[in-house]
């Protein structure tokens, strides 16, 4: 298709999930022209697409928002403690209705290619639409987590029935009852789908290669009192956010959000009451419970002994109970809140088919055949996972000075400066991205954000065009980056942290693992005066 005649913005973004609003929402405060690009045919990202039975956020919603207007916050109110997807994306909603944010984003349409361009210093973006935008600052809003490993197995196509994936999740109701119903994989999306479909199938089969740390969620309706104590000390409890390692405090709890104790310097009489009351709260409290849990094998050992103990206490069967147990550190893979999923296995009509004892064979006509035997199945949903960080970037033709290839400048190990961008690829950001803290994302989002737009503000000031990573601060991020994982126990583990997810990628650290605070000494030092750039 032939390209559209060319417009000129001051920033293109690509995404229209939480992240990608935010974007358009500064841009626009900031005096910038702005055209956003998503692949959808609405906002949301994330809760967009993964629309799966049983799609739930698991941080608590009123710190799972938006920050930045005092007006939203008060004005919206969520009706459970962890929102479900329709109620997520009815936010999204709302708030690309409440800004007119439509008018900027165009929908249904793939960024294919982003290339600098020497003589102008200016981004060049073509879509799959035949649209060309020339655009000073790029932000890749792509998203954590939104580019699904697609399932490969041998004779896949071979089967005949339905098959759907939790990541691309068909609008409209699916009726499974009465079916015989396979899910493969049994991270966070697979978990939260079994406890759903597990309500009405005819018999369900439960395709399970690692087993999963999972706590109760606790979930449960907004209590409106509750919620409006909440709400007259937000900006309280929104700084507390920016204390704590991972954006989060559990307001719904009175437990602590900023550990400061060893579990080693405690005895086990209080370590087990700390770890019975935030089983107790649910969610992601374990994460705050000792200040060394990720990084001492003996402190986590204290740990993941509990939860292992208060798993089985859910599982009827010894033996299903045993199948259902993690072998590795608890917290060096994501954590998985959940509601009755341990408990779905007591059902009659669920089986767990442990790969690591019967690996999946291949694929027929009518199922799956797994350690020589078939078994018959009408529906597969595949929750399969996420080529973490990097993968939606990596699907994206990106050139920087001189036609190097982003892909090419990762293929042998991550490079970032702040988690934001990247040397020889000036103007070009992302948010959410490589090399990001682990933390609340959408608060991450305002946070990066207000850089990105502060770094614009000051190139302008300077009459300057470009902005970029000075080699040596880049050098320098990332190997304070790797060290800092080098101190925890992530490297020890297999997970999606390390990208240990993908065959052939590269095994680094994928996050910031030295917490909110320190990373945001690290970005002030680098954008006060833009010393960590190169401007020219």
């Amino acid at each position: 298709m032939a390209d559209k005649q060319v417009d000129h913005v001051d920033m293109v973004i690509v995404g229209a999930g939480f992240a990608g609003m935010y974007m358009l929402y500064g841009a626009r405060k900031a005096g910038l022209s702005v055209k956003c690009f998503e692949a959808g045919d609405g906002v949301g990202g994330t809760w967009y697409w993964n629309r799966y039975p049983g799609a739930r956020v698991d941080i608590e919603c009123l710190e799972y928002s938006y920050s930045f207007s005092e007006d939203l916050q008060k004005e919206w109110n969520w009706t459970e403690r962890y929102a479900g997807q329709p109620e997520l994306l009815d936010y999204a909603n709302h708030v690309a209705d409440r800004y007119n944010m439509r008018d900027d984003i165009t929908f249904e349409t793939r960024v294919v290619s982003t290339i600098f361009d020497e003589d102008s210093q200016r981004w060049i973006v073509k879509t799959d639409g035949g649209h060309t935008v020339s655009a000073k600052f790029c932000v890749m809003a792509t998203g954590l987590i939104s580019a699904p490993v697609d399932p490969d197995f041998e004779g896949l196509e071979n089967f005949s029935g339905e098959q759907y994936m939790t990541s691309r999740w068909p609008k409209g109701d699916l009726n499974f009852s009465g079916k015989r119903v396979g899910v493969v994989g049994t991270g966070s999306s697979g978990i939260q789908v079994v406890s759903e479909v597990a309500k009405d199938v005819g018999e369900l089969f439960v395709f399970q290669r690692t087993p999963a740390y999972t706590i109760p969620l606790q979930n449960h309706k907004s209590d409106p009192e509750q919620t409006a104590k909440i709400k007259n000390k937000y900006a309280e409890l929104r700084e507390l956010e920016g204390q704590s390692f991972g954006g989060f405090t559990m307001m719904y709890s009175d437990l602590s959000p900023l550990p400061s104790k060893s579990a080693l310097e405690v005895s086990a009489e209080e370590r087990n009451s700390e770890y019975e009351d935030r089983w107790a709260s649910g969610g992601l409290s374990p994460y705050y419970a000792y200040t060394d849990t990720i990084l001492d094998e003996e402190s986590n050992n204290t740990l993941g002994e509990f939860a292992i103990k208060k798993m089985k206490e859910r599982v009827n069967d010894p033996v299903v109970a045993e199948k259902l147990t993690p072998d590795y550190a608890i917290l060096t893979r994501r954590l998985s809140p959940e509601t009755n999923y341990l408990e779905t296995f007591n059902q009659d009509n669920v089986n767990l088919v442990d790969l690591r004892e019967t690996p999946v064979d291949r694929f027929t006509k009518t199922g799956i055949v797994v350690g020589g035997e078939e078994i018959e199945l009408d529906v597969i949903i595949f929750a399969t996972g996420f080529d973490v960080m990097t993968g939606a970037m990596d699907r994206i033709d990106i050139r920087g000075r001189q036609g190097q290839s982003l892909k090419d400048r990762w293929s042998t190990g991550l490079t970032s400066y702040l988690g934001m961008m990247t040397h020889g690829f000036p103007n070009y950001f992302w948010v959410n991205g490589p090399h990001s803290p682990f933390y609340n994302p959408i608060l991450l989002a305002e946070y990066q954000g207000d850089m990105i737009f502060d770094a614009a503000r000051q190139l302008d000031e300077m009459g300057k065009t470009c902005v970029e990573a000075r080699p040596e601060s880049e050098t320098a991020y990332v190997d304070l980056t790797n060290a800092i994982a080098d101190m925890t126990l992530f490297p020890k583990s297999n997970n999606y942290y390390m990208g240990d997810n993908m065959p052939g990628k590269p095994r680094k650290v994928l996050f910031f693992f030295g917490g909110f605070v320190a990373y945001k000494e690290q970005c002030v030092e680098g954008y006060t005066d833009l010393k960590g750039f190169l401007v020219s």
